[in-house]
């Protein structure tokens, strides 16, 4: 199974999704940010995607909610450790309330991983955020801990989105 992403405006998106309807796109925006994603089988339709493929995963992907994307690079080395972390996880994300869908992609191009995961709202990101079971989950790993994994290789990033759903006009 793969995901493919893309940027750009509302506009133009809206016009790749009524080109391919088969595809089923979803939508997520950010402030000047729109990204539409795909999840299957099939290859990507998008010239400029960013591929990947699912690690791992639980729930599924809705058309509401709220994204918080984890961007984190992985040395060449540190990829069968980074991956084996998270296939070996607790799983205590999806007992958290709000919780949607979660996807550890690996890229298929570049170094950059994404651990997304998808929220009712973002209240409930915040409440998994500052919950003892994040804490566990994430200790001495991520941009917010004093020790970074050896295996990371550059500064992770978090990006943010809500779904959003075009108007069928």
């Amino acid at each position: 199974m793969i995901v493919s992403m893309t940027n750009g405006t509302l506009n133009y998106l809206a016009k790749l999704d009524q080109q391919h309807k088969e595809a089923n796109l979803l939508f997520m925006q950010a402030q000047d940010k729109t990204v539409a994603y795909y999840e299957g089988d099939e290859p990507s339709i998008f010239e400029e995607g960013r591929d990947y493929e699912i690690v791992d995963s639980a729930g599924d992907v809705q058309n509401t909610g709220y994204v918080v994307m984890n961007n984190i690079p992985v040395s060449s080395e540190g990829r069968p450790l980074f991956e084996d972390r998270f296939k070996k996880r607790v799983g205590t994300v999806e007992g958290m309330d709000g919780f949607q869908a979660i996807r550890i992609l690996r890229p298929l191009k570049g170094n950059t991983y994404v651990v997304f995961t998808q929220w009712r709202n973002e209240q409930s990101f915040e409440d998994w955020k500052n919950s003892q079971a994040f804490e566990k989950a994430h200790q001495n790993s991520g941009p917010d801990h004093k020790q970074k994994p050896s295996f990371i290789d550059g500064k992770p990033y978090i990006t943010k989105y809500h779904m959003t759903q075009l108007d069928e006009s």
